[in-house]
């Protein structure tokens, strides 16, 4: 709409014969008037028309004024629409309060008075007018604005230096003076370490990232000195405080007065090519094994047939051939892993019912002597006898480990509980067992804890492989099950272990086998010590 545009009033009233009043009153202001008979048409004529004014009966069929204006100012585009009801009864205070809770900006009572008809709809539309007038206005100033912040972003003799931030913007940038403060921090920086511009700028770097230096600060500070330039990589941390470790590249700017940085996270990077490192020891371990597997299987055979013979030789009592039974049981275990090691190999192609605590008890007279060596005491509670499915074979070679972990975790005595029972079961969740064993040893290291399950991992030095751990949850997965651990501080500057294996699945909440494991025990707590990890 130009200056000289005329303004759209628009007239709403359902009896023509007013509508040709209002008009005949209007007509002299010059304006563009648009008639309607209904709400409906009013609608359709204020989404196709730019209104200024609306002039609306207060008694109208249908929808009438009051719904009509509320109707209007649920529109964005409306809500600021100047609105003249006009009506033929007299109008109480709340029946007006009402009117402007709608929107109404004014009032006129019938018989209409031309000269203040035509005042106010000109007034309003004046004002009309002079508000799209700023509009063009304020949208003409901001692209002025926008057009000068563009030749001064072009312009800017800083920008252009840094024209080569510019191109790393993805990655950490800042600038820094000889003694650290923070001069320049990117949108890169504030992505990689969660702190924004404002809160950084002044601030000593490497103190808001706690940096550790490679060699130590004074290292970098004297090479950066001397060839203007340093590249390393260091560990800095974030404001929510994940631990990093960024590829910096340092650069003594022009007058050696401040310090180009940039950093690149490759924290992921480095996880990655450890984790393929561990994948490739991996493979030749398994070919390894393969290979070791293949030449033992012949004598192993050998063995297993002697054992047949030897248990059922007259000279043989009771007690010698019970035992003969029982080693000839241990190497069909051993037979049993190589046939693994070499072709993932099941002991049957269906499994059989196996009782937990009958093959704990297997185990524990198995260990019986080293028990007695030891001066370990054993508590066993059997609240079930934890019938499952499974392979007999693989399970015992899980409690093995694990009762065998125990027992080298109390050099110098101490108390083993097994505990077997049926966990509570949650809805829609089928029956399993859960299978506790719990030594006071010298409990875990904190730092050990996270890789206790991690293939190779062991802190027994050259007596342990480190894939006990990892081969046992292996299996347990198969079964659907898990197996975790809780270590914690007990009295007197004990500590106490228990490791939890529940099948095939439920809810663990077997931790307070750990503090009845050993009596008077502190809260929990991972505490340091221990040989565990295979």
């Amino acid at each position: 709409m130009n200056d000289q545009d005329p303004a759209n009033i628009l007239m709403v009233d359902d009896q023509p014969g007013k509508l040709l009043s209002y008009e005949v009153i209007l007509a002299s202001l010059g304006q563009n008037l648009i008639k309607a008979r209904s709400a409906k048409e009013a609608l359709d004529h204020l989404l196709r028309h730019d209104v200024a004014v609306v002039l609306m009966d207060v008694s109208m069929p249908e929808i009438d004024g009051f719904e009509l204006a509320d109707m209007m100012r649920q529109h964005p585009r409306f809500q600021k629409t100047a609105i003249i009801f006009i009506s033929a009864v007299h109008l109480s205070d709340f029946d007006r309060i009402k009117g402007y809770q709608s929107g109404a900006v004014d009032y006129i009572s019938v018989p209409v008075i031309p000269e203040l008809l035509r005042a106010k709809v000109s007034v309003f539309a004046d004002l009309h007018r002079a508000n799209r007038q700023l509009e063009r206005l304020n949208s003409d100033l901001e692209r002025r604005v926008e057009e000068r912040t563009q030749q001064l972003r072009e312009n800017d003799e800083l920008l252009r230096e840094r024209a080569d931030l510019l191109e790393l913007a993805t990655e950490a940038i800042m600038v820094r003076d000889l003694k650290g403060v923070i001069q320049f921090w990117n949108s890169g920086a504030e992505a990689l370490y969660g702190w924004r511009r404002d809160e950084v700028l002044g601030k000593s770097l490497h103190e808001v990232l706690q940096t550790k230096f490679p060699n130590g600060y004074q290292s970098v500070q004297t090479e950066l000195t001397a060839t203007g330039t340093w590249n390393g990589n260091l560990t800095q941390i974030t404001r929510d405080g994940r631990e990093l470790v960024v590829a910096c590249r340092k650069a003594l700017k022009a007058g050696g007065n401040a310090v180009l940085e940039i950093n690149r996270d490759i924290t992921a990077q480095l996880k990655s090519e450890d984790a393929l490192r561990k994948n490739e020891r991996l493979a030749a371990m398994g070919r390894v094994a393969g290979i070791i597997a293949h030449e033992i299987n012949n004598p192993l055979e050998s063995i297993t047939n002697t054992f047949y013979l030897l248990r059922d030789h007259p000279s043989l009592d009771e007690e010698a051939r019970y035992y003969a039974q029982l080693g000839e049981q241990e190497l069909r275990r051993v037979a049993h892993i190589t046939r693994q090691t070499l072709g993932f190999y099941r002991e049957s192609e269906r499994p059989v019912e196996v009782s937990i605590a009958t093959l704990l008890d297997e185990i524990l007279e198995l260990r019986l002597r080293r028990l007695e060596f030891e001066n370990i005491d054993v508590e066993k509670k059997y609240h079930d006898k934890g019938t499952i499915q499974g392979f007999p074979v693989e399970l015992k070679q899980v409690f093995l480990n694990l009762i065998g972990n125990a027992i080298q975790a109390m050099p110098d005595g101490g108390r083993l509980r097994l505990h077997v029972f049926e966990p509570w079961p949650r809805s829609n969740q089928q029956s399993s067992v859960c299978i506790s064993i719990c030594d006071t040893g010298s409990g875990i290291d904190p730092e050990h804890a996270k890789h206790l399950f991690e293939p190779f991992f062991t802190t027994k030095s050259t007596k342990g492989t480190g894939l006990g751990l990892w081969i046992s949850k292996g299996i347990i997965q198969k079964y659907g099950g898990s197996i975790r651990f809780r270590s914690m501080r007990v009295a007197r500057g004990g500590h106490a272990t228990c490791f939890q294996v529940l099948l095939p699945d439920a809810e663990f909440r077997c931790i307070e086998e750990v503090a009845q494991a050993s009596p008077h025990a502190d809260p929990i707590k991972v505490v340091a010590g221990g040989s565990y990890g295979g």
